[in-house]
């Protein structure tokens, strides 16, 4: 498992706290759509996506796990599609490539974690968690990446800053 530390924003974050921010990445390549983020890429359920699979640290409890997924055009031959450390980050080498998110959707939901998100984020199984898919748009209103989080509710606090208006 390849591990993000210094440099990346949450470690630069959780350092600001006084914490110790990580990730591991634990998976990376191609896999077959789910239908959930097929729905929200515009795809067919089962095409293959390049996916990034991470477990978030705080001071080496996990804190959560996201799940990046990529269409392939985009993604297939690319950094995203390793386990290596991108330098920047994955938002830096997206803009490299041409591809710069301006428009976010949040969908957040609560309920109790399934046997696979419990032992990875080492909670109990009756802990209800949070899970917030993200879907990515570029200018275009192109669909250019999703993020499906998942984080025990205990543990966490949503903050949300949303500029209305001129």
């Amino acid at each position: 498992m390849a591990k993000q530390g210094r440099g990346d924003a949450w470690a630069e974050e959780a350092e600001a706290r006084g914490r110790r921010g990580t990730q591991r990445i634990v998976h990376a390549g191609e896999v077959p759509a789910p239908a959930d983020v097929a729905g929200l890429l515009g795809i067919v359920e089962g095409e293959p996506l390049v996916v990034r699979r991470r477990l978030i640290l705080l001071d080496d409890q996990p804190i959560e796990r996201t799940d990046t997924y990529y269409p392939t055009a985009i993604a297939r031959g690319t950094r995203l599609a390793g386990t290596a450390r991108i330098p920047g980050g994955a938002v830096t080498l997206l803009a490299e490539l041409g591809h710069v998110g301006v428009l976010v959707t949040e969908d957040v939901t609560a309920g109790m974690p399934d046997e696979e998100e419990w032992e990875a984020l080492r909670t109990a199984a009756d802990e209800p968690v949070l899970r917030i898919t993200r879907l990515t748009r570029d200018r275009d209103d192109r669909p250019i990446q999703v993020d499906r989080m998942v984080m025990p509710a205990p543990r966490q606090r949503l903050r949300y800053e949303i500029r209305i208006g001129g």
